[in-house]
């Protein structure tokens, strides 16, 4: 794991979160494809040597769960959307260099193979556990066979997750009031032998590598409450059929071993935990790229084995997993680090969670049919908020952007300057690019260097877009079509320069917008793929003729827009009435929360009652907020400190994203003040502001309630 800034001279590899073969892809997840795709590009542009790698992830509950509903088998049922999405991801120019799946041979040699060395190693042992069992099924229950109670923070939570709270990875027997999937029935706890990873001797190694680690600030942060809460050992073995087998003997302790030295209760039906095979897909892809193209072209061992550069750009549901777990597994077995793991928001739709079961998304194939260019998608995922933030669609969002930005920008900068340049001089004209434009460009070009270093896509795609705006005021600025009579020579050096503005702004924006790059590219007449174009290459002289140029960007209208919102306003209000009693289930990819709980979709009610006395025992307050601030490292918390009458109360609320923080002060909020006091990013809470739904909605009072009264 090196600290030098790209482009380094070392191989570098970036991975994009593996997408469970089991449903269509949606803006959700095309959000990290086309991300780490963009960020590819652009290392590219910097001269790096890079492959782009990814694979889909076959294995794990989800797929076997949908392959039975279905009544298919689980490859056969994977391999079928495997083989869509192979068709998808370029339909949006999202180039891997090599996507793979995790059933193949190269993937199930190398995963074995680690896996044994983990065990050689001596970080490989196995135990009792208490594994969810349905009676009525007669079966075992893995990962999302069962759903419960998350024992950390009290959510919803499926058997390997607690994806509706803390989004902790939960280890088999840790959901509290475990229910079968299957049968719908409560289920029960038995004992089990299964093999675990001894996560916790990796507490220091762990640390070390998280000081070092590059990407995104949640990636770096958010894992140090899982070390400093203490390690906790990786169950890395399930009671399924469907995955890769364990390889070899078991090496168990002494005494779990019967009267004749056999190991004594490991089923034989005992695969590996989807999770062990899928970051192990990134090496495996790595190694098919580089058997095809060649080890002179690109060396996978310099990369994994050696002292390469690693990028892993991941949905923020799998920071665990990816600064954990994987990077654990990596040091046992003798591979290099992760450089970077970027992690990055989740997508929601006009302001509500994105919600497949109820059909509010949009899709991939729904997206290319309404007949957008793939391009203007990905110019808005990229360049809408920083990577680690929520990012909302909507339709009027994406004509803005596309209007206001591609069209009105960028595109209006290409096609005036072109078109005068074509009409005027049939090309580029015979002037030398002034010194205001040169160093404009070269700011610009720093900028990307800046941004790529960064891990920021939003900045590289400004850096182009910027690019363009100078461009506009500088034609607007020196007016050339008032000079071509009077002073044609200045007239020539200020569209000169326009072209080469333009030149620059294609070869900035080709990570984002490769195609409409390209276009841009053929209409000034370059012979070669901008593809293969550096970052100087934008100060490179344009041909000196090309042909008329044709507008890149069209502008939607208002009467397209609202065809689309009508579209998917349908769409959600049928599948909500068809889907009345359905529980909502993620489990499209791994690498994005599909179901977030949407505020219009009200949770059940509890079952279980309370006493009034119970309710008693509650110590709730009105307070008012004193002063609020963010905390350094952390995505969505701030700091509060909150008047309740006897004293200030100091208060950690996950509020950082969806509140206005500098308009709390003041403000009346309500506080139960009798919660055990917590620590979180190394600030203490000593109490819990009380809000509704997604959106945080502070509650309050009514009329003028004195701070620090009881609420009844």
């Amino acid at each position: 794991m090196s600290t030098d800034d790209f482009p380094t001279d070392r191989p570098a590899v970036v991975t994009c979160g593996l997408p469970y073969a089991n449903g269509d892809l949606h803006i959700g997840h095309l959000r990290g494809y086309i991300g780490a795709d963009a960020f590819t590009r652009a290392l590219r542009t910097l001269g790096q040597q890079v492959a782009y790698v990814s694979g889909s992830d076959m294995h794990g509950t989800p797929v076997a769960v949908n392959a039975e509903e279905e009544g298919v088998d689980p490859e056969e049922f994977a391999l079928e959307w495997h083989e869509q999405y192979e068709e998808t991801f370029p339909q949006f120019n999202v180039d891997f260099d090599n996507y793979g799946h995790t059933h193949d041979e190269t993937n199930t040699a190398i995963t074995q193979e680690i896996v044994r060395t983990l065990d050689e190693e001596g970080y490989v042992y196995e135990k009792e556990i208490q594994v969810a069992y349905d009676p009525d099924a007669d079966q075992y229950l893995p990962d999302r066979y069962v759903v419960g109670t998350c024992p950390y923070c009290g959510e919803a939570a499926r058997g390997d997750e607690c994806d509706e709270g803390c989004q902790r990875h939960l280890e088999p027997g840790e959901v509290e009031d475990p229910t079968s999937t299957i049968t719908g029935n409560p289920a029960e706890y038995r004992e089990r032998a299964h093999k675990f990873f001894e996560v916790s001797a990796f507490e220091e190694y762990l640390t070390d590598f998280l000081d070092g680690l590059e990407g995104t600030s949640n990636a770096r942060n958010q894992p140090r409450q899982w070390i400093e809460d203490g390690l906790q050992d990786w169950c890395i073995t399930r009671d399924m059929d469907w995955g890769i087998d364990y390889p070899g003997e078991s090496v168990a302790p002494e005494e779990q071993r019967d009267e004749g030295g056999e190991t004594a209760g490991v089923g034989e039906d005992l695969v590996l935990y989807v999770w062990v095979d899928a970051p192990i897909e990134y090496i495996s892809s790595t190694k098919q790229y580089s058997e095809r193209v060649g080890i002179e072209e690109y060396d996978w061992q310099g990369v994994w084995r050696e002292d390469g550069d690693i990028v892993h750009v991941i949905g923020r549901d799998i920071i665990q997993h990816h600064t954990i777990f994987w990077p654990a597994m990596l040091e046992a077995a003798d591979y290099n680090a992760p450089r970077a793991v970027a992690a990055t928001g989740f997508i929601t739709i006009n302001g509500k969670g994105l919600s497949t079961s109820r059909n509010r998304a949009i899709w991939a194939r729904e997206y290319l049919e309404e007949g957008f260019h793939p391009d203007l998608l990905r110019y808005y995922l990229t360049t809408t908020g920083g990577l680690q933030q929520d990012v909302d669609f909507s339709w009027d969002a994406f004509q803005e952007k596309v209007n206001g930005e591609l069209v009105g920008t960028v595109g209006n900068f290409w096609y005036r300057s072109l078109l005068f340049a074509y009409r005027n001089y049939e090309g580029t004209p015979d002037a030398a690019v002034s010194a205001e434009v040169e160093s404009r460009i070269n700011g610009a070009i720093e900028e990307v260097r800046e941004a790529v270093n960064d891990y920021d896509l939003r900045g590289i795609g400004q850096a182009a877009t910027q690019l363009a705006q100078f461009g506009n005021e500088y034609i607007q600025r020196n007016e050339p079509w008032k000079l071509t009579d009077d002073e044609p020579e200045r007239a020539a050096q200020v569209i000169r320069d326009c072209v080469q503005i333009a030149k620059a702004v294609a070869v900035l924006l080709e990570p984002i917008t490769p195609d409409k790059a390209q276009n841009l590219w053929e209409q000034l007449g370059e012979d070669d793929q901008i593809a293969d174009a550096y970052l100087e290459d934008a100060l490179e002289a344009p041909p000196r003729n090309f042909d008329e140029p044709g507008e890149l960007f069209e502008k939607i209208e208002d009467d397209r827009v609202d065809e689309l919102n009508a579209k998917l306003q349908e769409r959600v209000a049928a599948a909500a009435d068809g889907d009345d009693d359905e529980t909502e289930s993620d489990d499209t990819a791994a690498d994005e929360a599909d179901d977030m709980t949407d505020a219009a979709d009200l949770e059940p009610l509890a079952e279980d009652r309370i006493s009034f006395e119970d309710f008693q025992d509650l110590d709730i307050r009105v307070g008012r907020i004193e002063t609020a601030e963010g905390i350094d490292g952390a995505d969505d918390l701030a700091r509060l400190e909150v008047d309740i009458g006897f004293e200030t109360r100091q208060v950690v609320a996950g509020i950082k994203q969806l509140h206005d923080l500098g308009e709390l002060p003041g403000e009346k909020c309500v506080l139960l003040a009798n919660m055990e006091p917590a620590e979180l990013f190394g600030v203490e809470s000593n109490g819990m502001i009380l809000a509704a739904g997604e959106e945080a909605d502070l509650l309050t009072t009514h009329g003028d309630a004195d701070v620090g009264e009881k609420v009844r």
